[in-house]
C-alpha cells in the first residue's frame, strides 16, 4: 500500500525507539483508564516468563542501556527457551 505511513524511528548510540510509542517502558505507569493488556505482555504471560520480562524492562529503564542488563536478559532467554522445548 503506497499510502501506508511508517513510524519515525529515533536512534541514539544506546537506544532506538519509535516516535509516539512507549513500547514496554516500565518507567511509565499505565493509567487507570487503560484496561487493555499489552499484547506482548499477554503472550509472554502465557509462557510463564512475564516477571523475568518485566525485570529486563525495568533494568533497561533504570540503566538506559540493555547491555548492562545481561543477567536479566539471560534469565529471560533461558525461561523462554525452556518453554519452547515443552511444545
Amino acid at each position: 500500500n503506497q499510502n501506508k505511513v511508517l513510524p519515525y524511528v529515533e536512534s541514539t548510540p544506546n537506544t532506538t525507539r519509535m516516535s509516539g510509542s512507549r513500547g514496554h517502558d516500565r518507567t511509565v505507569k499505565p493509567s487507570n483508564d487503560d484496561d487493555e493488556e499489552d499484547p506482548v505482555d499477554a503472550m509472554i504471560n502465557k509462557t510463564g516468563c512475564l516477571q523475568l520480562h518485566i525485570a529486563v524492562q525495568e533494568c533497561i529503564g533504570e540503566k538506559k542501556d540493555w547491555r548492562e542488563c545481561q543477567k536479566e536478559v539471560a534469565e529471560f532467554r533461558k525461561c523462554i527457551e525452556a518453554g519452547m522445548k515443552k511444545k
